[in-house]
């Protein structure tokens, strides 16, 4: 059966894989020694003229903005290029495009004055609200006493469409009285370790099994890649929301950072293009054979299956990407520096 690449109702732009922050659970090993390349005006132009007709609003409606509906602006961090943010802004009001948020994780917040005003400015040209990313790995980078200015201003400027994900962490780090920078094995100190990862969401994926693979192993328990053969890639490779645009040109489906299905700036008619197999011979493994194809296709390349087990079949599938990148040249696997930070 023919694939095609699908049309996405929500979306992510990612202006640019640079961050001030390397976190140890980022799922597209974003970080300081990323070439900023950040996505060009003209870039922007193309990408939101083709999603102006698919990308839906909140059932509330264009004003209102939800986690998977809409557009929102992220990297990276999009406040490292604040002229950027706002001329992405004004673009995608002219478009059109409803329930338009940024994502942010509040480094840039360093009094209420400040924060204010830029984003009054973005409220202005055309911005509907803001996602503020609140975390234990975030908290290694950015002084609490920032985050809570981000939230108490976005709310006082943007109302109900202030989200602050995770609100869990939120009310933790305000329980705790947590102020300025923590680390992380500090944070697993007051949450006796093996209970940080409660009541809230967590994606074993992306950088999180390489880089607290021990603090994971408390409380996840890790399987041979058998166990994960079975379990199909297909749904989140061609689901039709919350999918990612990047900087490159890259369609990335979802969360599965480090793999594209196409690239949108081949052309107007991006969705409902066919996959290429051919071109992208991994992507032809995945959709037909699931992750078993997948490994058997590697194993044939020399790739060693990990002793100690994997987390999940995205631990599986990014371990044999990972080894892919750095044994031949495959299309699929962009951007090539995600797996050269991934463990950074």
């Amino acid at each position: 059966m023919i694939k095609r690449i699908p049309a996405s109702y929500s979306a992510g732009i990612i202006l640019s894989y640079k961050c001030n922050a390397s976190c140890l659970h980022c799922m597209y090993a974003c970080s300081p020694k990323w070439r900023g390349n950040w996505t060009s005006e003209k870039g922007l132009e193309h990408l939101l003229s083709i999603l102006k007709d698919t990308i839906q609003p909140s059932p509330l409606g264009p004003d209102y903005i939800g986690v998977n509906h809409g557009i929102h602006f992220t990297g990276g961090e999009p406040f490292l290029n604040f002229k950027l943010l706002l001329r992405a802004t004004e673009m995608a009001s002219y478009f059109g495009i409803p329930s338009l948020f940024v994502e942010t994780n509040c480094f840039w917040c360093k009094n209420k004055k400040t924060t204010r005003e830029k984003l009054l400015a973005l409220k202005e040209k055309g911005m509907k609200g803001i996602l503020i990313s609140v975390n234990p790995f975030y908290l290694e980078y950015v002084p609490f006493e920032r985050t809570k200015t981000c939230v108490e201003v976005s709310r006082e400027i943007f109302g109900v469409n202030t989200l602050v994900y995770q609100i869990e962490y939120y009310r933790r780090f305000s329980q705790f009285g947590i102020t300025g920078t923590l680390a992380f094995e500090e944070f697993l100190k007051l949450e006796r370790g093996k209970y940080f990862a409660r009541n809230v969401e967590f994606f074993l994926m992306g950088r999180a099994p390489y880089k607290i693979a021990e603090k994971l192993s408390v409380i996840f328990p890790r399987f041979k890649a058998s166990r994960f053969f079975f379990e199909s890639c297909r749904p989140p490779f061609l689901r039709n929301w919350h999918n990612h645009f990047d900087n490159y040109g890259n369609f990335i489906p979802g969360y599965c950072g480090g793999i594209a299905l196409g690239n949108w700036n081949n052309g107007r008619e991006l969705f409902g293009r066919e996959i290429n197999t051919t071109e992208y011979p991994l992507l032809k493994y995945l959709m037909n054979e699931d992750m078993k194809g997948l490994f058997k296709y590697a194993r044939t390349l020399g790739f060693k299956e990990n002793g100690d087990g994997y987390f999940s079949k995205c631990h599986l599938c990014t371990d044999i990407r990972k080894y892919l990148s750095s044994s031949g040249n495959y299309g699929e696997l962009k951007p090539e520096e995600f797996y050269l930070y991934l463990e950074d």
